[in-house]
């Protein structure tokens, strides 16, 4: 059993160690790669303005995070909400820094303390897709995961369109897992042997045409080889 949670968050810029805050975190549920529907959605006060370039790209203004919670207040719900789970998360380095501050801040452990793991979807789509564009949007255009309604980047909006991504990026894997499980009889399935010795099996013989273009075939072999076809060899071994 693999629980997963898909998690992207929205901040004020870019550099938690100068202060920018998270003021979205979106985090979808995936079990056995299965959507739960049991996800985590939160606006947060960030006490602190956001820059003019992370603005335009989320679109969240100081009055409507105004009466949202602290991320403090809060912190101990999320850790609950990610423990032991596996974090799918797209270039994973920004979003774990933020988190790890937030926390610091409010006297908790860092993220993979209580996590089981965390898996960047950026360094597998490089992997898989070396030299090329592999932002979220671009992989979405490339999986053919519709974002028409994506006006804003939104945490919780990015998070179900990266859980979708990453379906599609572990595709391979997931139908081997498939292959593998389809020769594997269900739990609770009675097998019934079958004795094949009642069944006598015909013996379909080659017709005269067809031994007639085989010992061409072999004669051409002959030729090109010098007489040193293996399959003469052995007939005349066991003749002798």
């Amino acid at each position: 059993m693999s629980r997963l949670i898909v998690l992207d968050t929205e901040t004020t810029g870019l550099s938690a160690e100068n202060g920018d805050r998270i003021i979205e975190l979106g985090c979808v549920e995936l079990f056995n790669r299965k959507l739960t529907g049991n996800d985590l959605h939160i606006y947060f006060n960030p006490e602190r303005e956001s820059h003019e370039d992370a603005l335009k790209v989320h679109g969240l203004t100081t009055d409507f995070l105004r009466d949202k919670p602290k991320f403090a207040t809060l912190a101990n719900d999320i850790i609950e909400y990610l423990r032991d789970a596996e974090l799918i998360i797209h270039n994973a380095a920004f979003d774990v820094g933020f988190l790890n501050k937030e926390f610091e801040r409010a006297g908790f452990p860092p993220l993979r303390t209580f996590v089981a793991e965390v898996t960047d979807t950026l360094a597998m789509a490089k992997q898989v897709y070396p030299g090329k564009r592999n932002s979220l949007d671009a992989l979405c255009d490339r999986f053919g995961v519709d974002r028409s309604n994506r006006t804003f980047h939104g945490a919780k909006l990015d998070a179900q369109l990266l859980a979708d991504v990453y379906i599609n990026l572990t595709r391979g894997q997931d139908a081997l897992l498939i292959d593998v499980a389809s020769n594997e009889p269900e739990v609770g399935t009675k097998v019934v042997a079958m004795d094949l010795s009642q069944f006598e099996l015909p013996v379909i013989l080659a017709a005269e045409h067809e031994l007639t273009a085989h010992e061409g075939v072999l004669a051409q072999l002959d030729k090109s080889s010098g007489g040193r076809t293996l399959f003469r060899q052995n007939d005349e071994k066991a003749v002798a």
